[in-house]
């Protein structure tokens, strides 16, 4: 009796833990005007998978993968139009070079930790070279962002294994909306709170396209927090180089931004730097040494690029210049929203050499956004 009284006790305390953190639209908080996909994530843009590997070992492992599959054919064969826009350079991101160079993703994209690229890289290639219909592949360009966990996580320990980047791109899912300390967020600060893993997405109505876009990001930046145009970072009194210890802004941001729009490069790149603004309007202020990059890429498949050409020609049509606005702001507002799901889904976090990042102080913040009128009843 004693036993299943002590268990009853550990269900509930877990049932509680899993359901005390909530999205910022589950608080009231509408970032924008455009409406969010189903889900509110970027796997509501169709096909597109999200996994996570999460490690949390002993008192120092804090880290993890997260992979992002336009869809969930062979990305080899069936390579999607993407470009990269990088909003400041200080970071880690391979295969940036051949996106940008020619217009397009081969493999999945894996974000994780900042030693660990490497090993990703490698995972990625003998996941790419042992797909079927690859046995002549001599070369892949895998596509590889970070962030640096270290004040949370053992980095020099680089923990993560391929069978770690294996695993997430295998168990990668299209209704996947985990957030906060999972994946490549587990070890983030962002902001001087716990960071983490964070997803949006908008649905644009039909006389504007009727497209879907869907953003996810991993957050590990600082600046002054603003939350739906409120100052909540100097309301606080909490910004960076308020003190000593958020003196150090640095860390860096990877987004990925998806739409089923059909895009070219050109117009890809263009969507990318909007993105950026979404980062600016949370207030983040793209620190000297944080590495920002946006990975933008269309799942439509009209504009996809097989491996093998047929005929001396490729045919697509894409949406031209004159109807981007629409998507332009439609990755703003989920990027924005993106960013604050991570920092509202996240949880306080102990590790490497008993460092601690709490969670948001919503007990402060929530009364501070409905005295601002930032709160929907």
């Amino acid at each position: 009796m004693k036993n299943a009284f002590v268990f009853l006790i550990i269900f509930i305390f877990s049932i509680h833990i899993m359901h005390s953190q909530q999205r910022t639209r589950e608080h009231g908080i509408e970032i924008g005007v455009i409406p969010t996909g189903t889900l509110n994530a970027i796997t509501d843009v169709p096909g597109v998978k999200v996994g996570h590997t999460t490690l949390i070992k002993g008192d120092s492992i804090r880290t993890g993968v997260t992979a992002i599959l336009p869809h969930g054919g062979n990305m080899f064969q069936e390579k999607v139009p993407a470009a990269i826009f990088v909003g400041n350079g200080f970071g880690k991101l391979a295969g940036i070079t051949q996106v940008n160079e020619l217009g397009n993703i081969e493999t999945p994209v894996i974000l994780t930790n900042t030693l660990s690229v490497p090993t990703a890289m490698n995972a990625v290639i003998s996941y790419t070279l042992q797909q079927e219909g690859n046995d002549a592949v001599q070369s892949v360009n895998a596509v590889v962002g970070e962030t640096n966990d270290s004040y949370l996580n053992d980095i020099r320990g680089q923990h993560v294994k391929q069978e770690d980047v294996i695993d997430a791109i295998q168990n990668a899912a299209e209704k996947n909306v985990q957030e906060g300390n999972v994946g490549a967020g587990t070890g983030t600060v962002c902001f001087g709170y716990k960071g983490g893993i964070g997803t949006s997405s908008r649905k644009l109505p039909e006389d504007l396209g009727g497209y879907t876009l869907g953003v996810i990001v991993q957050t590990n930046f600082g600046g002054v927090l603003q939350i739906a145009g409120v100052n909540v970072g100097r309301e606080l009194n909490k910004f960076s180089f308020s003190n000593q210890l958020l003196n150090n802004v640095d860390g860096s941001c990877m987004i990925v931004v998806a739409t089923d729009a059909p895009l070219d490069h050109r117009n890809l790149e263009r969507l990318a730097k909007r993105a950026f603004l979404g980062l600016a309007k949370t207030g983040g202020i793209a620190s000297n040494g944080s590495g920002d990059y946006i990975i933008a890429f269309s799942t439509a498949e009209g504009v996809r690029v097989p491996y093998k050409i047929e005929g001396d020609l490729l045919e697509a049509e894409v949406v031209p210049n004159d109807l981007m606005s629409p998507l332009f702001m439609a990755a703003i507002e989920a990027t924005e929203e993106a960013i604050l799901n991570s920092l509202f889904m996240a949880e306080t976090t102990t590790g490497r050499n008993g460092n601690t990042i709490e969670s948001l102080p919503l007990e402060k913040i929530l009364p501070i956004l409905k005295e601002h009128n930032a709160i929907k009843d």
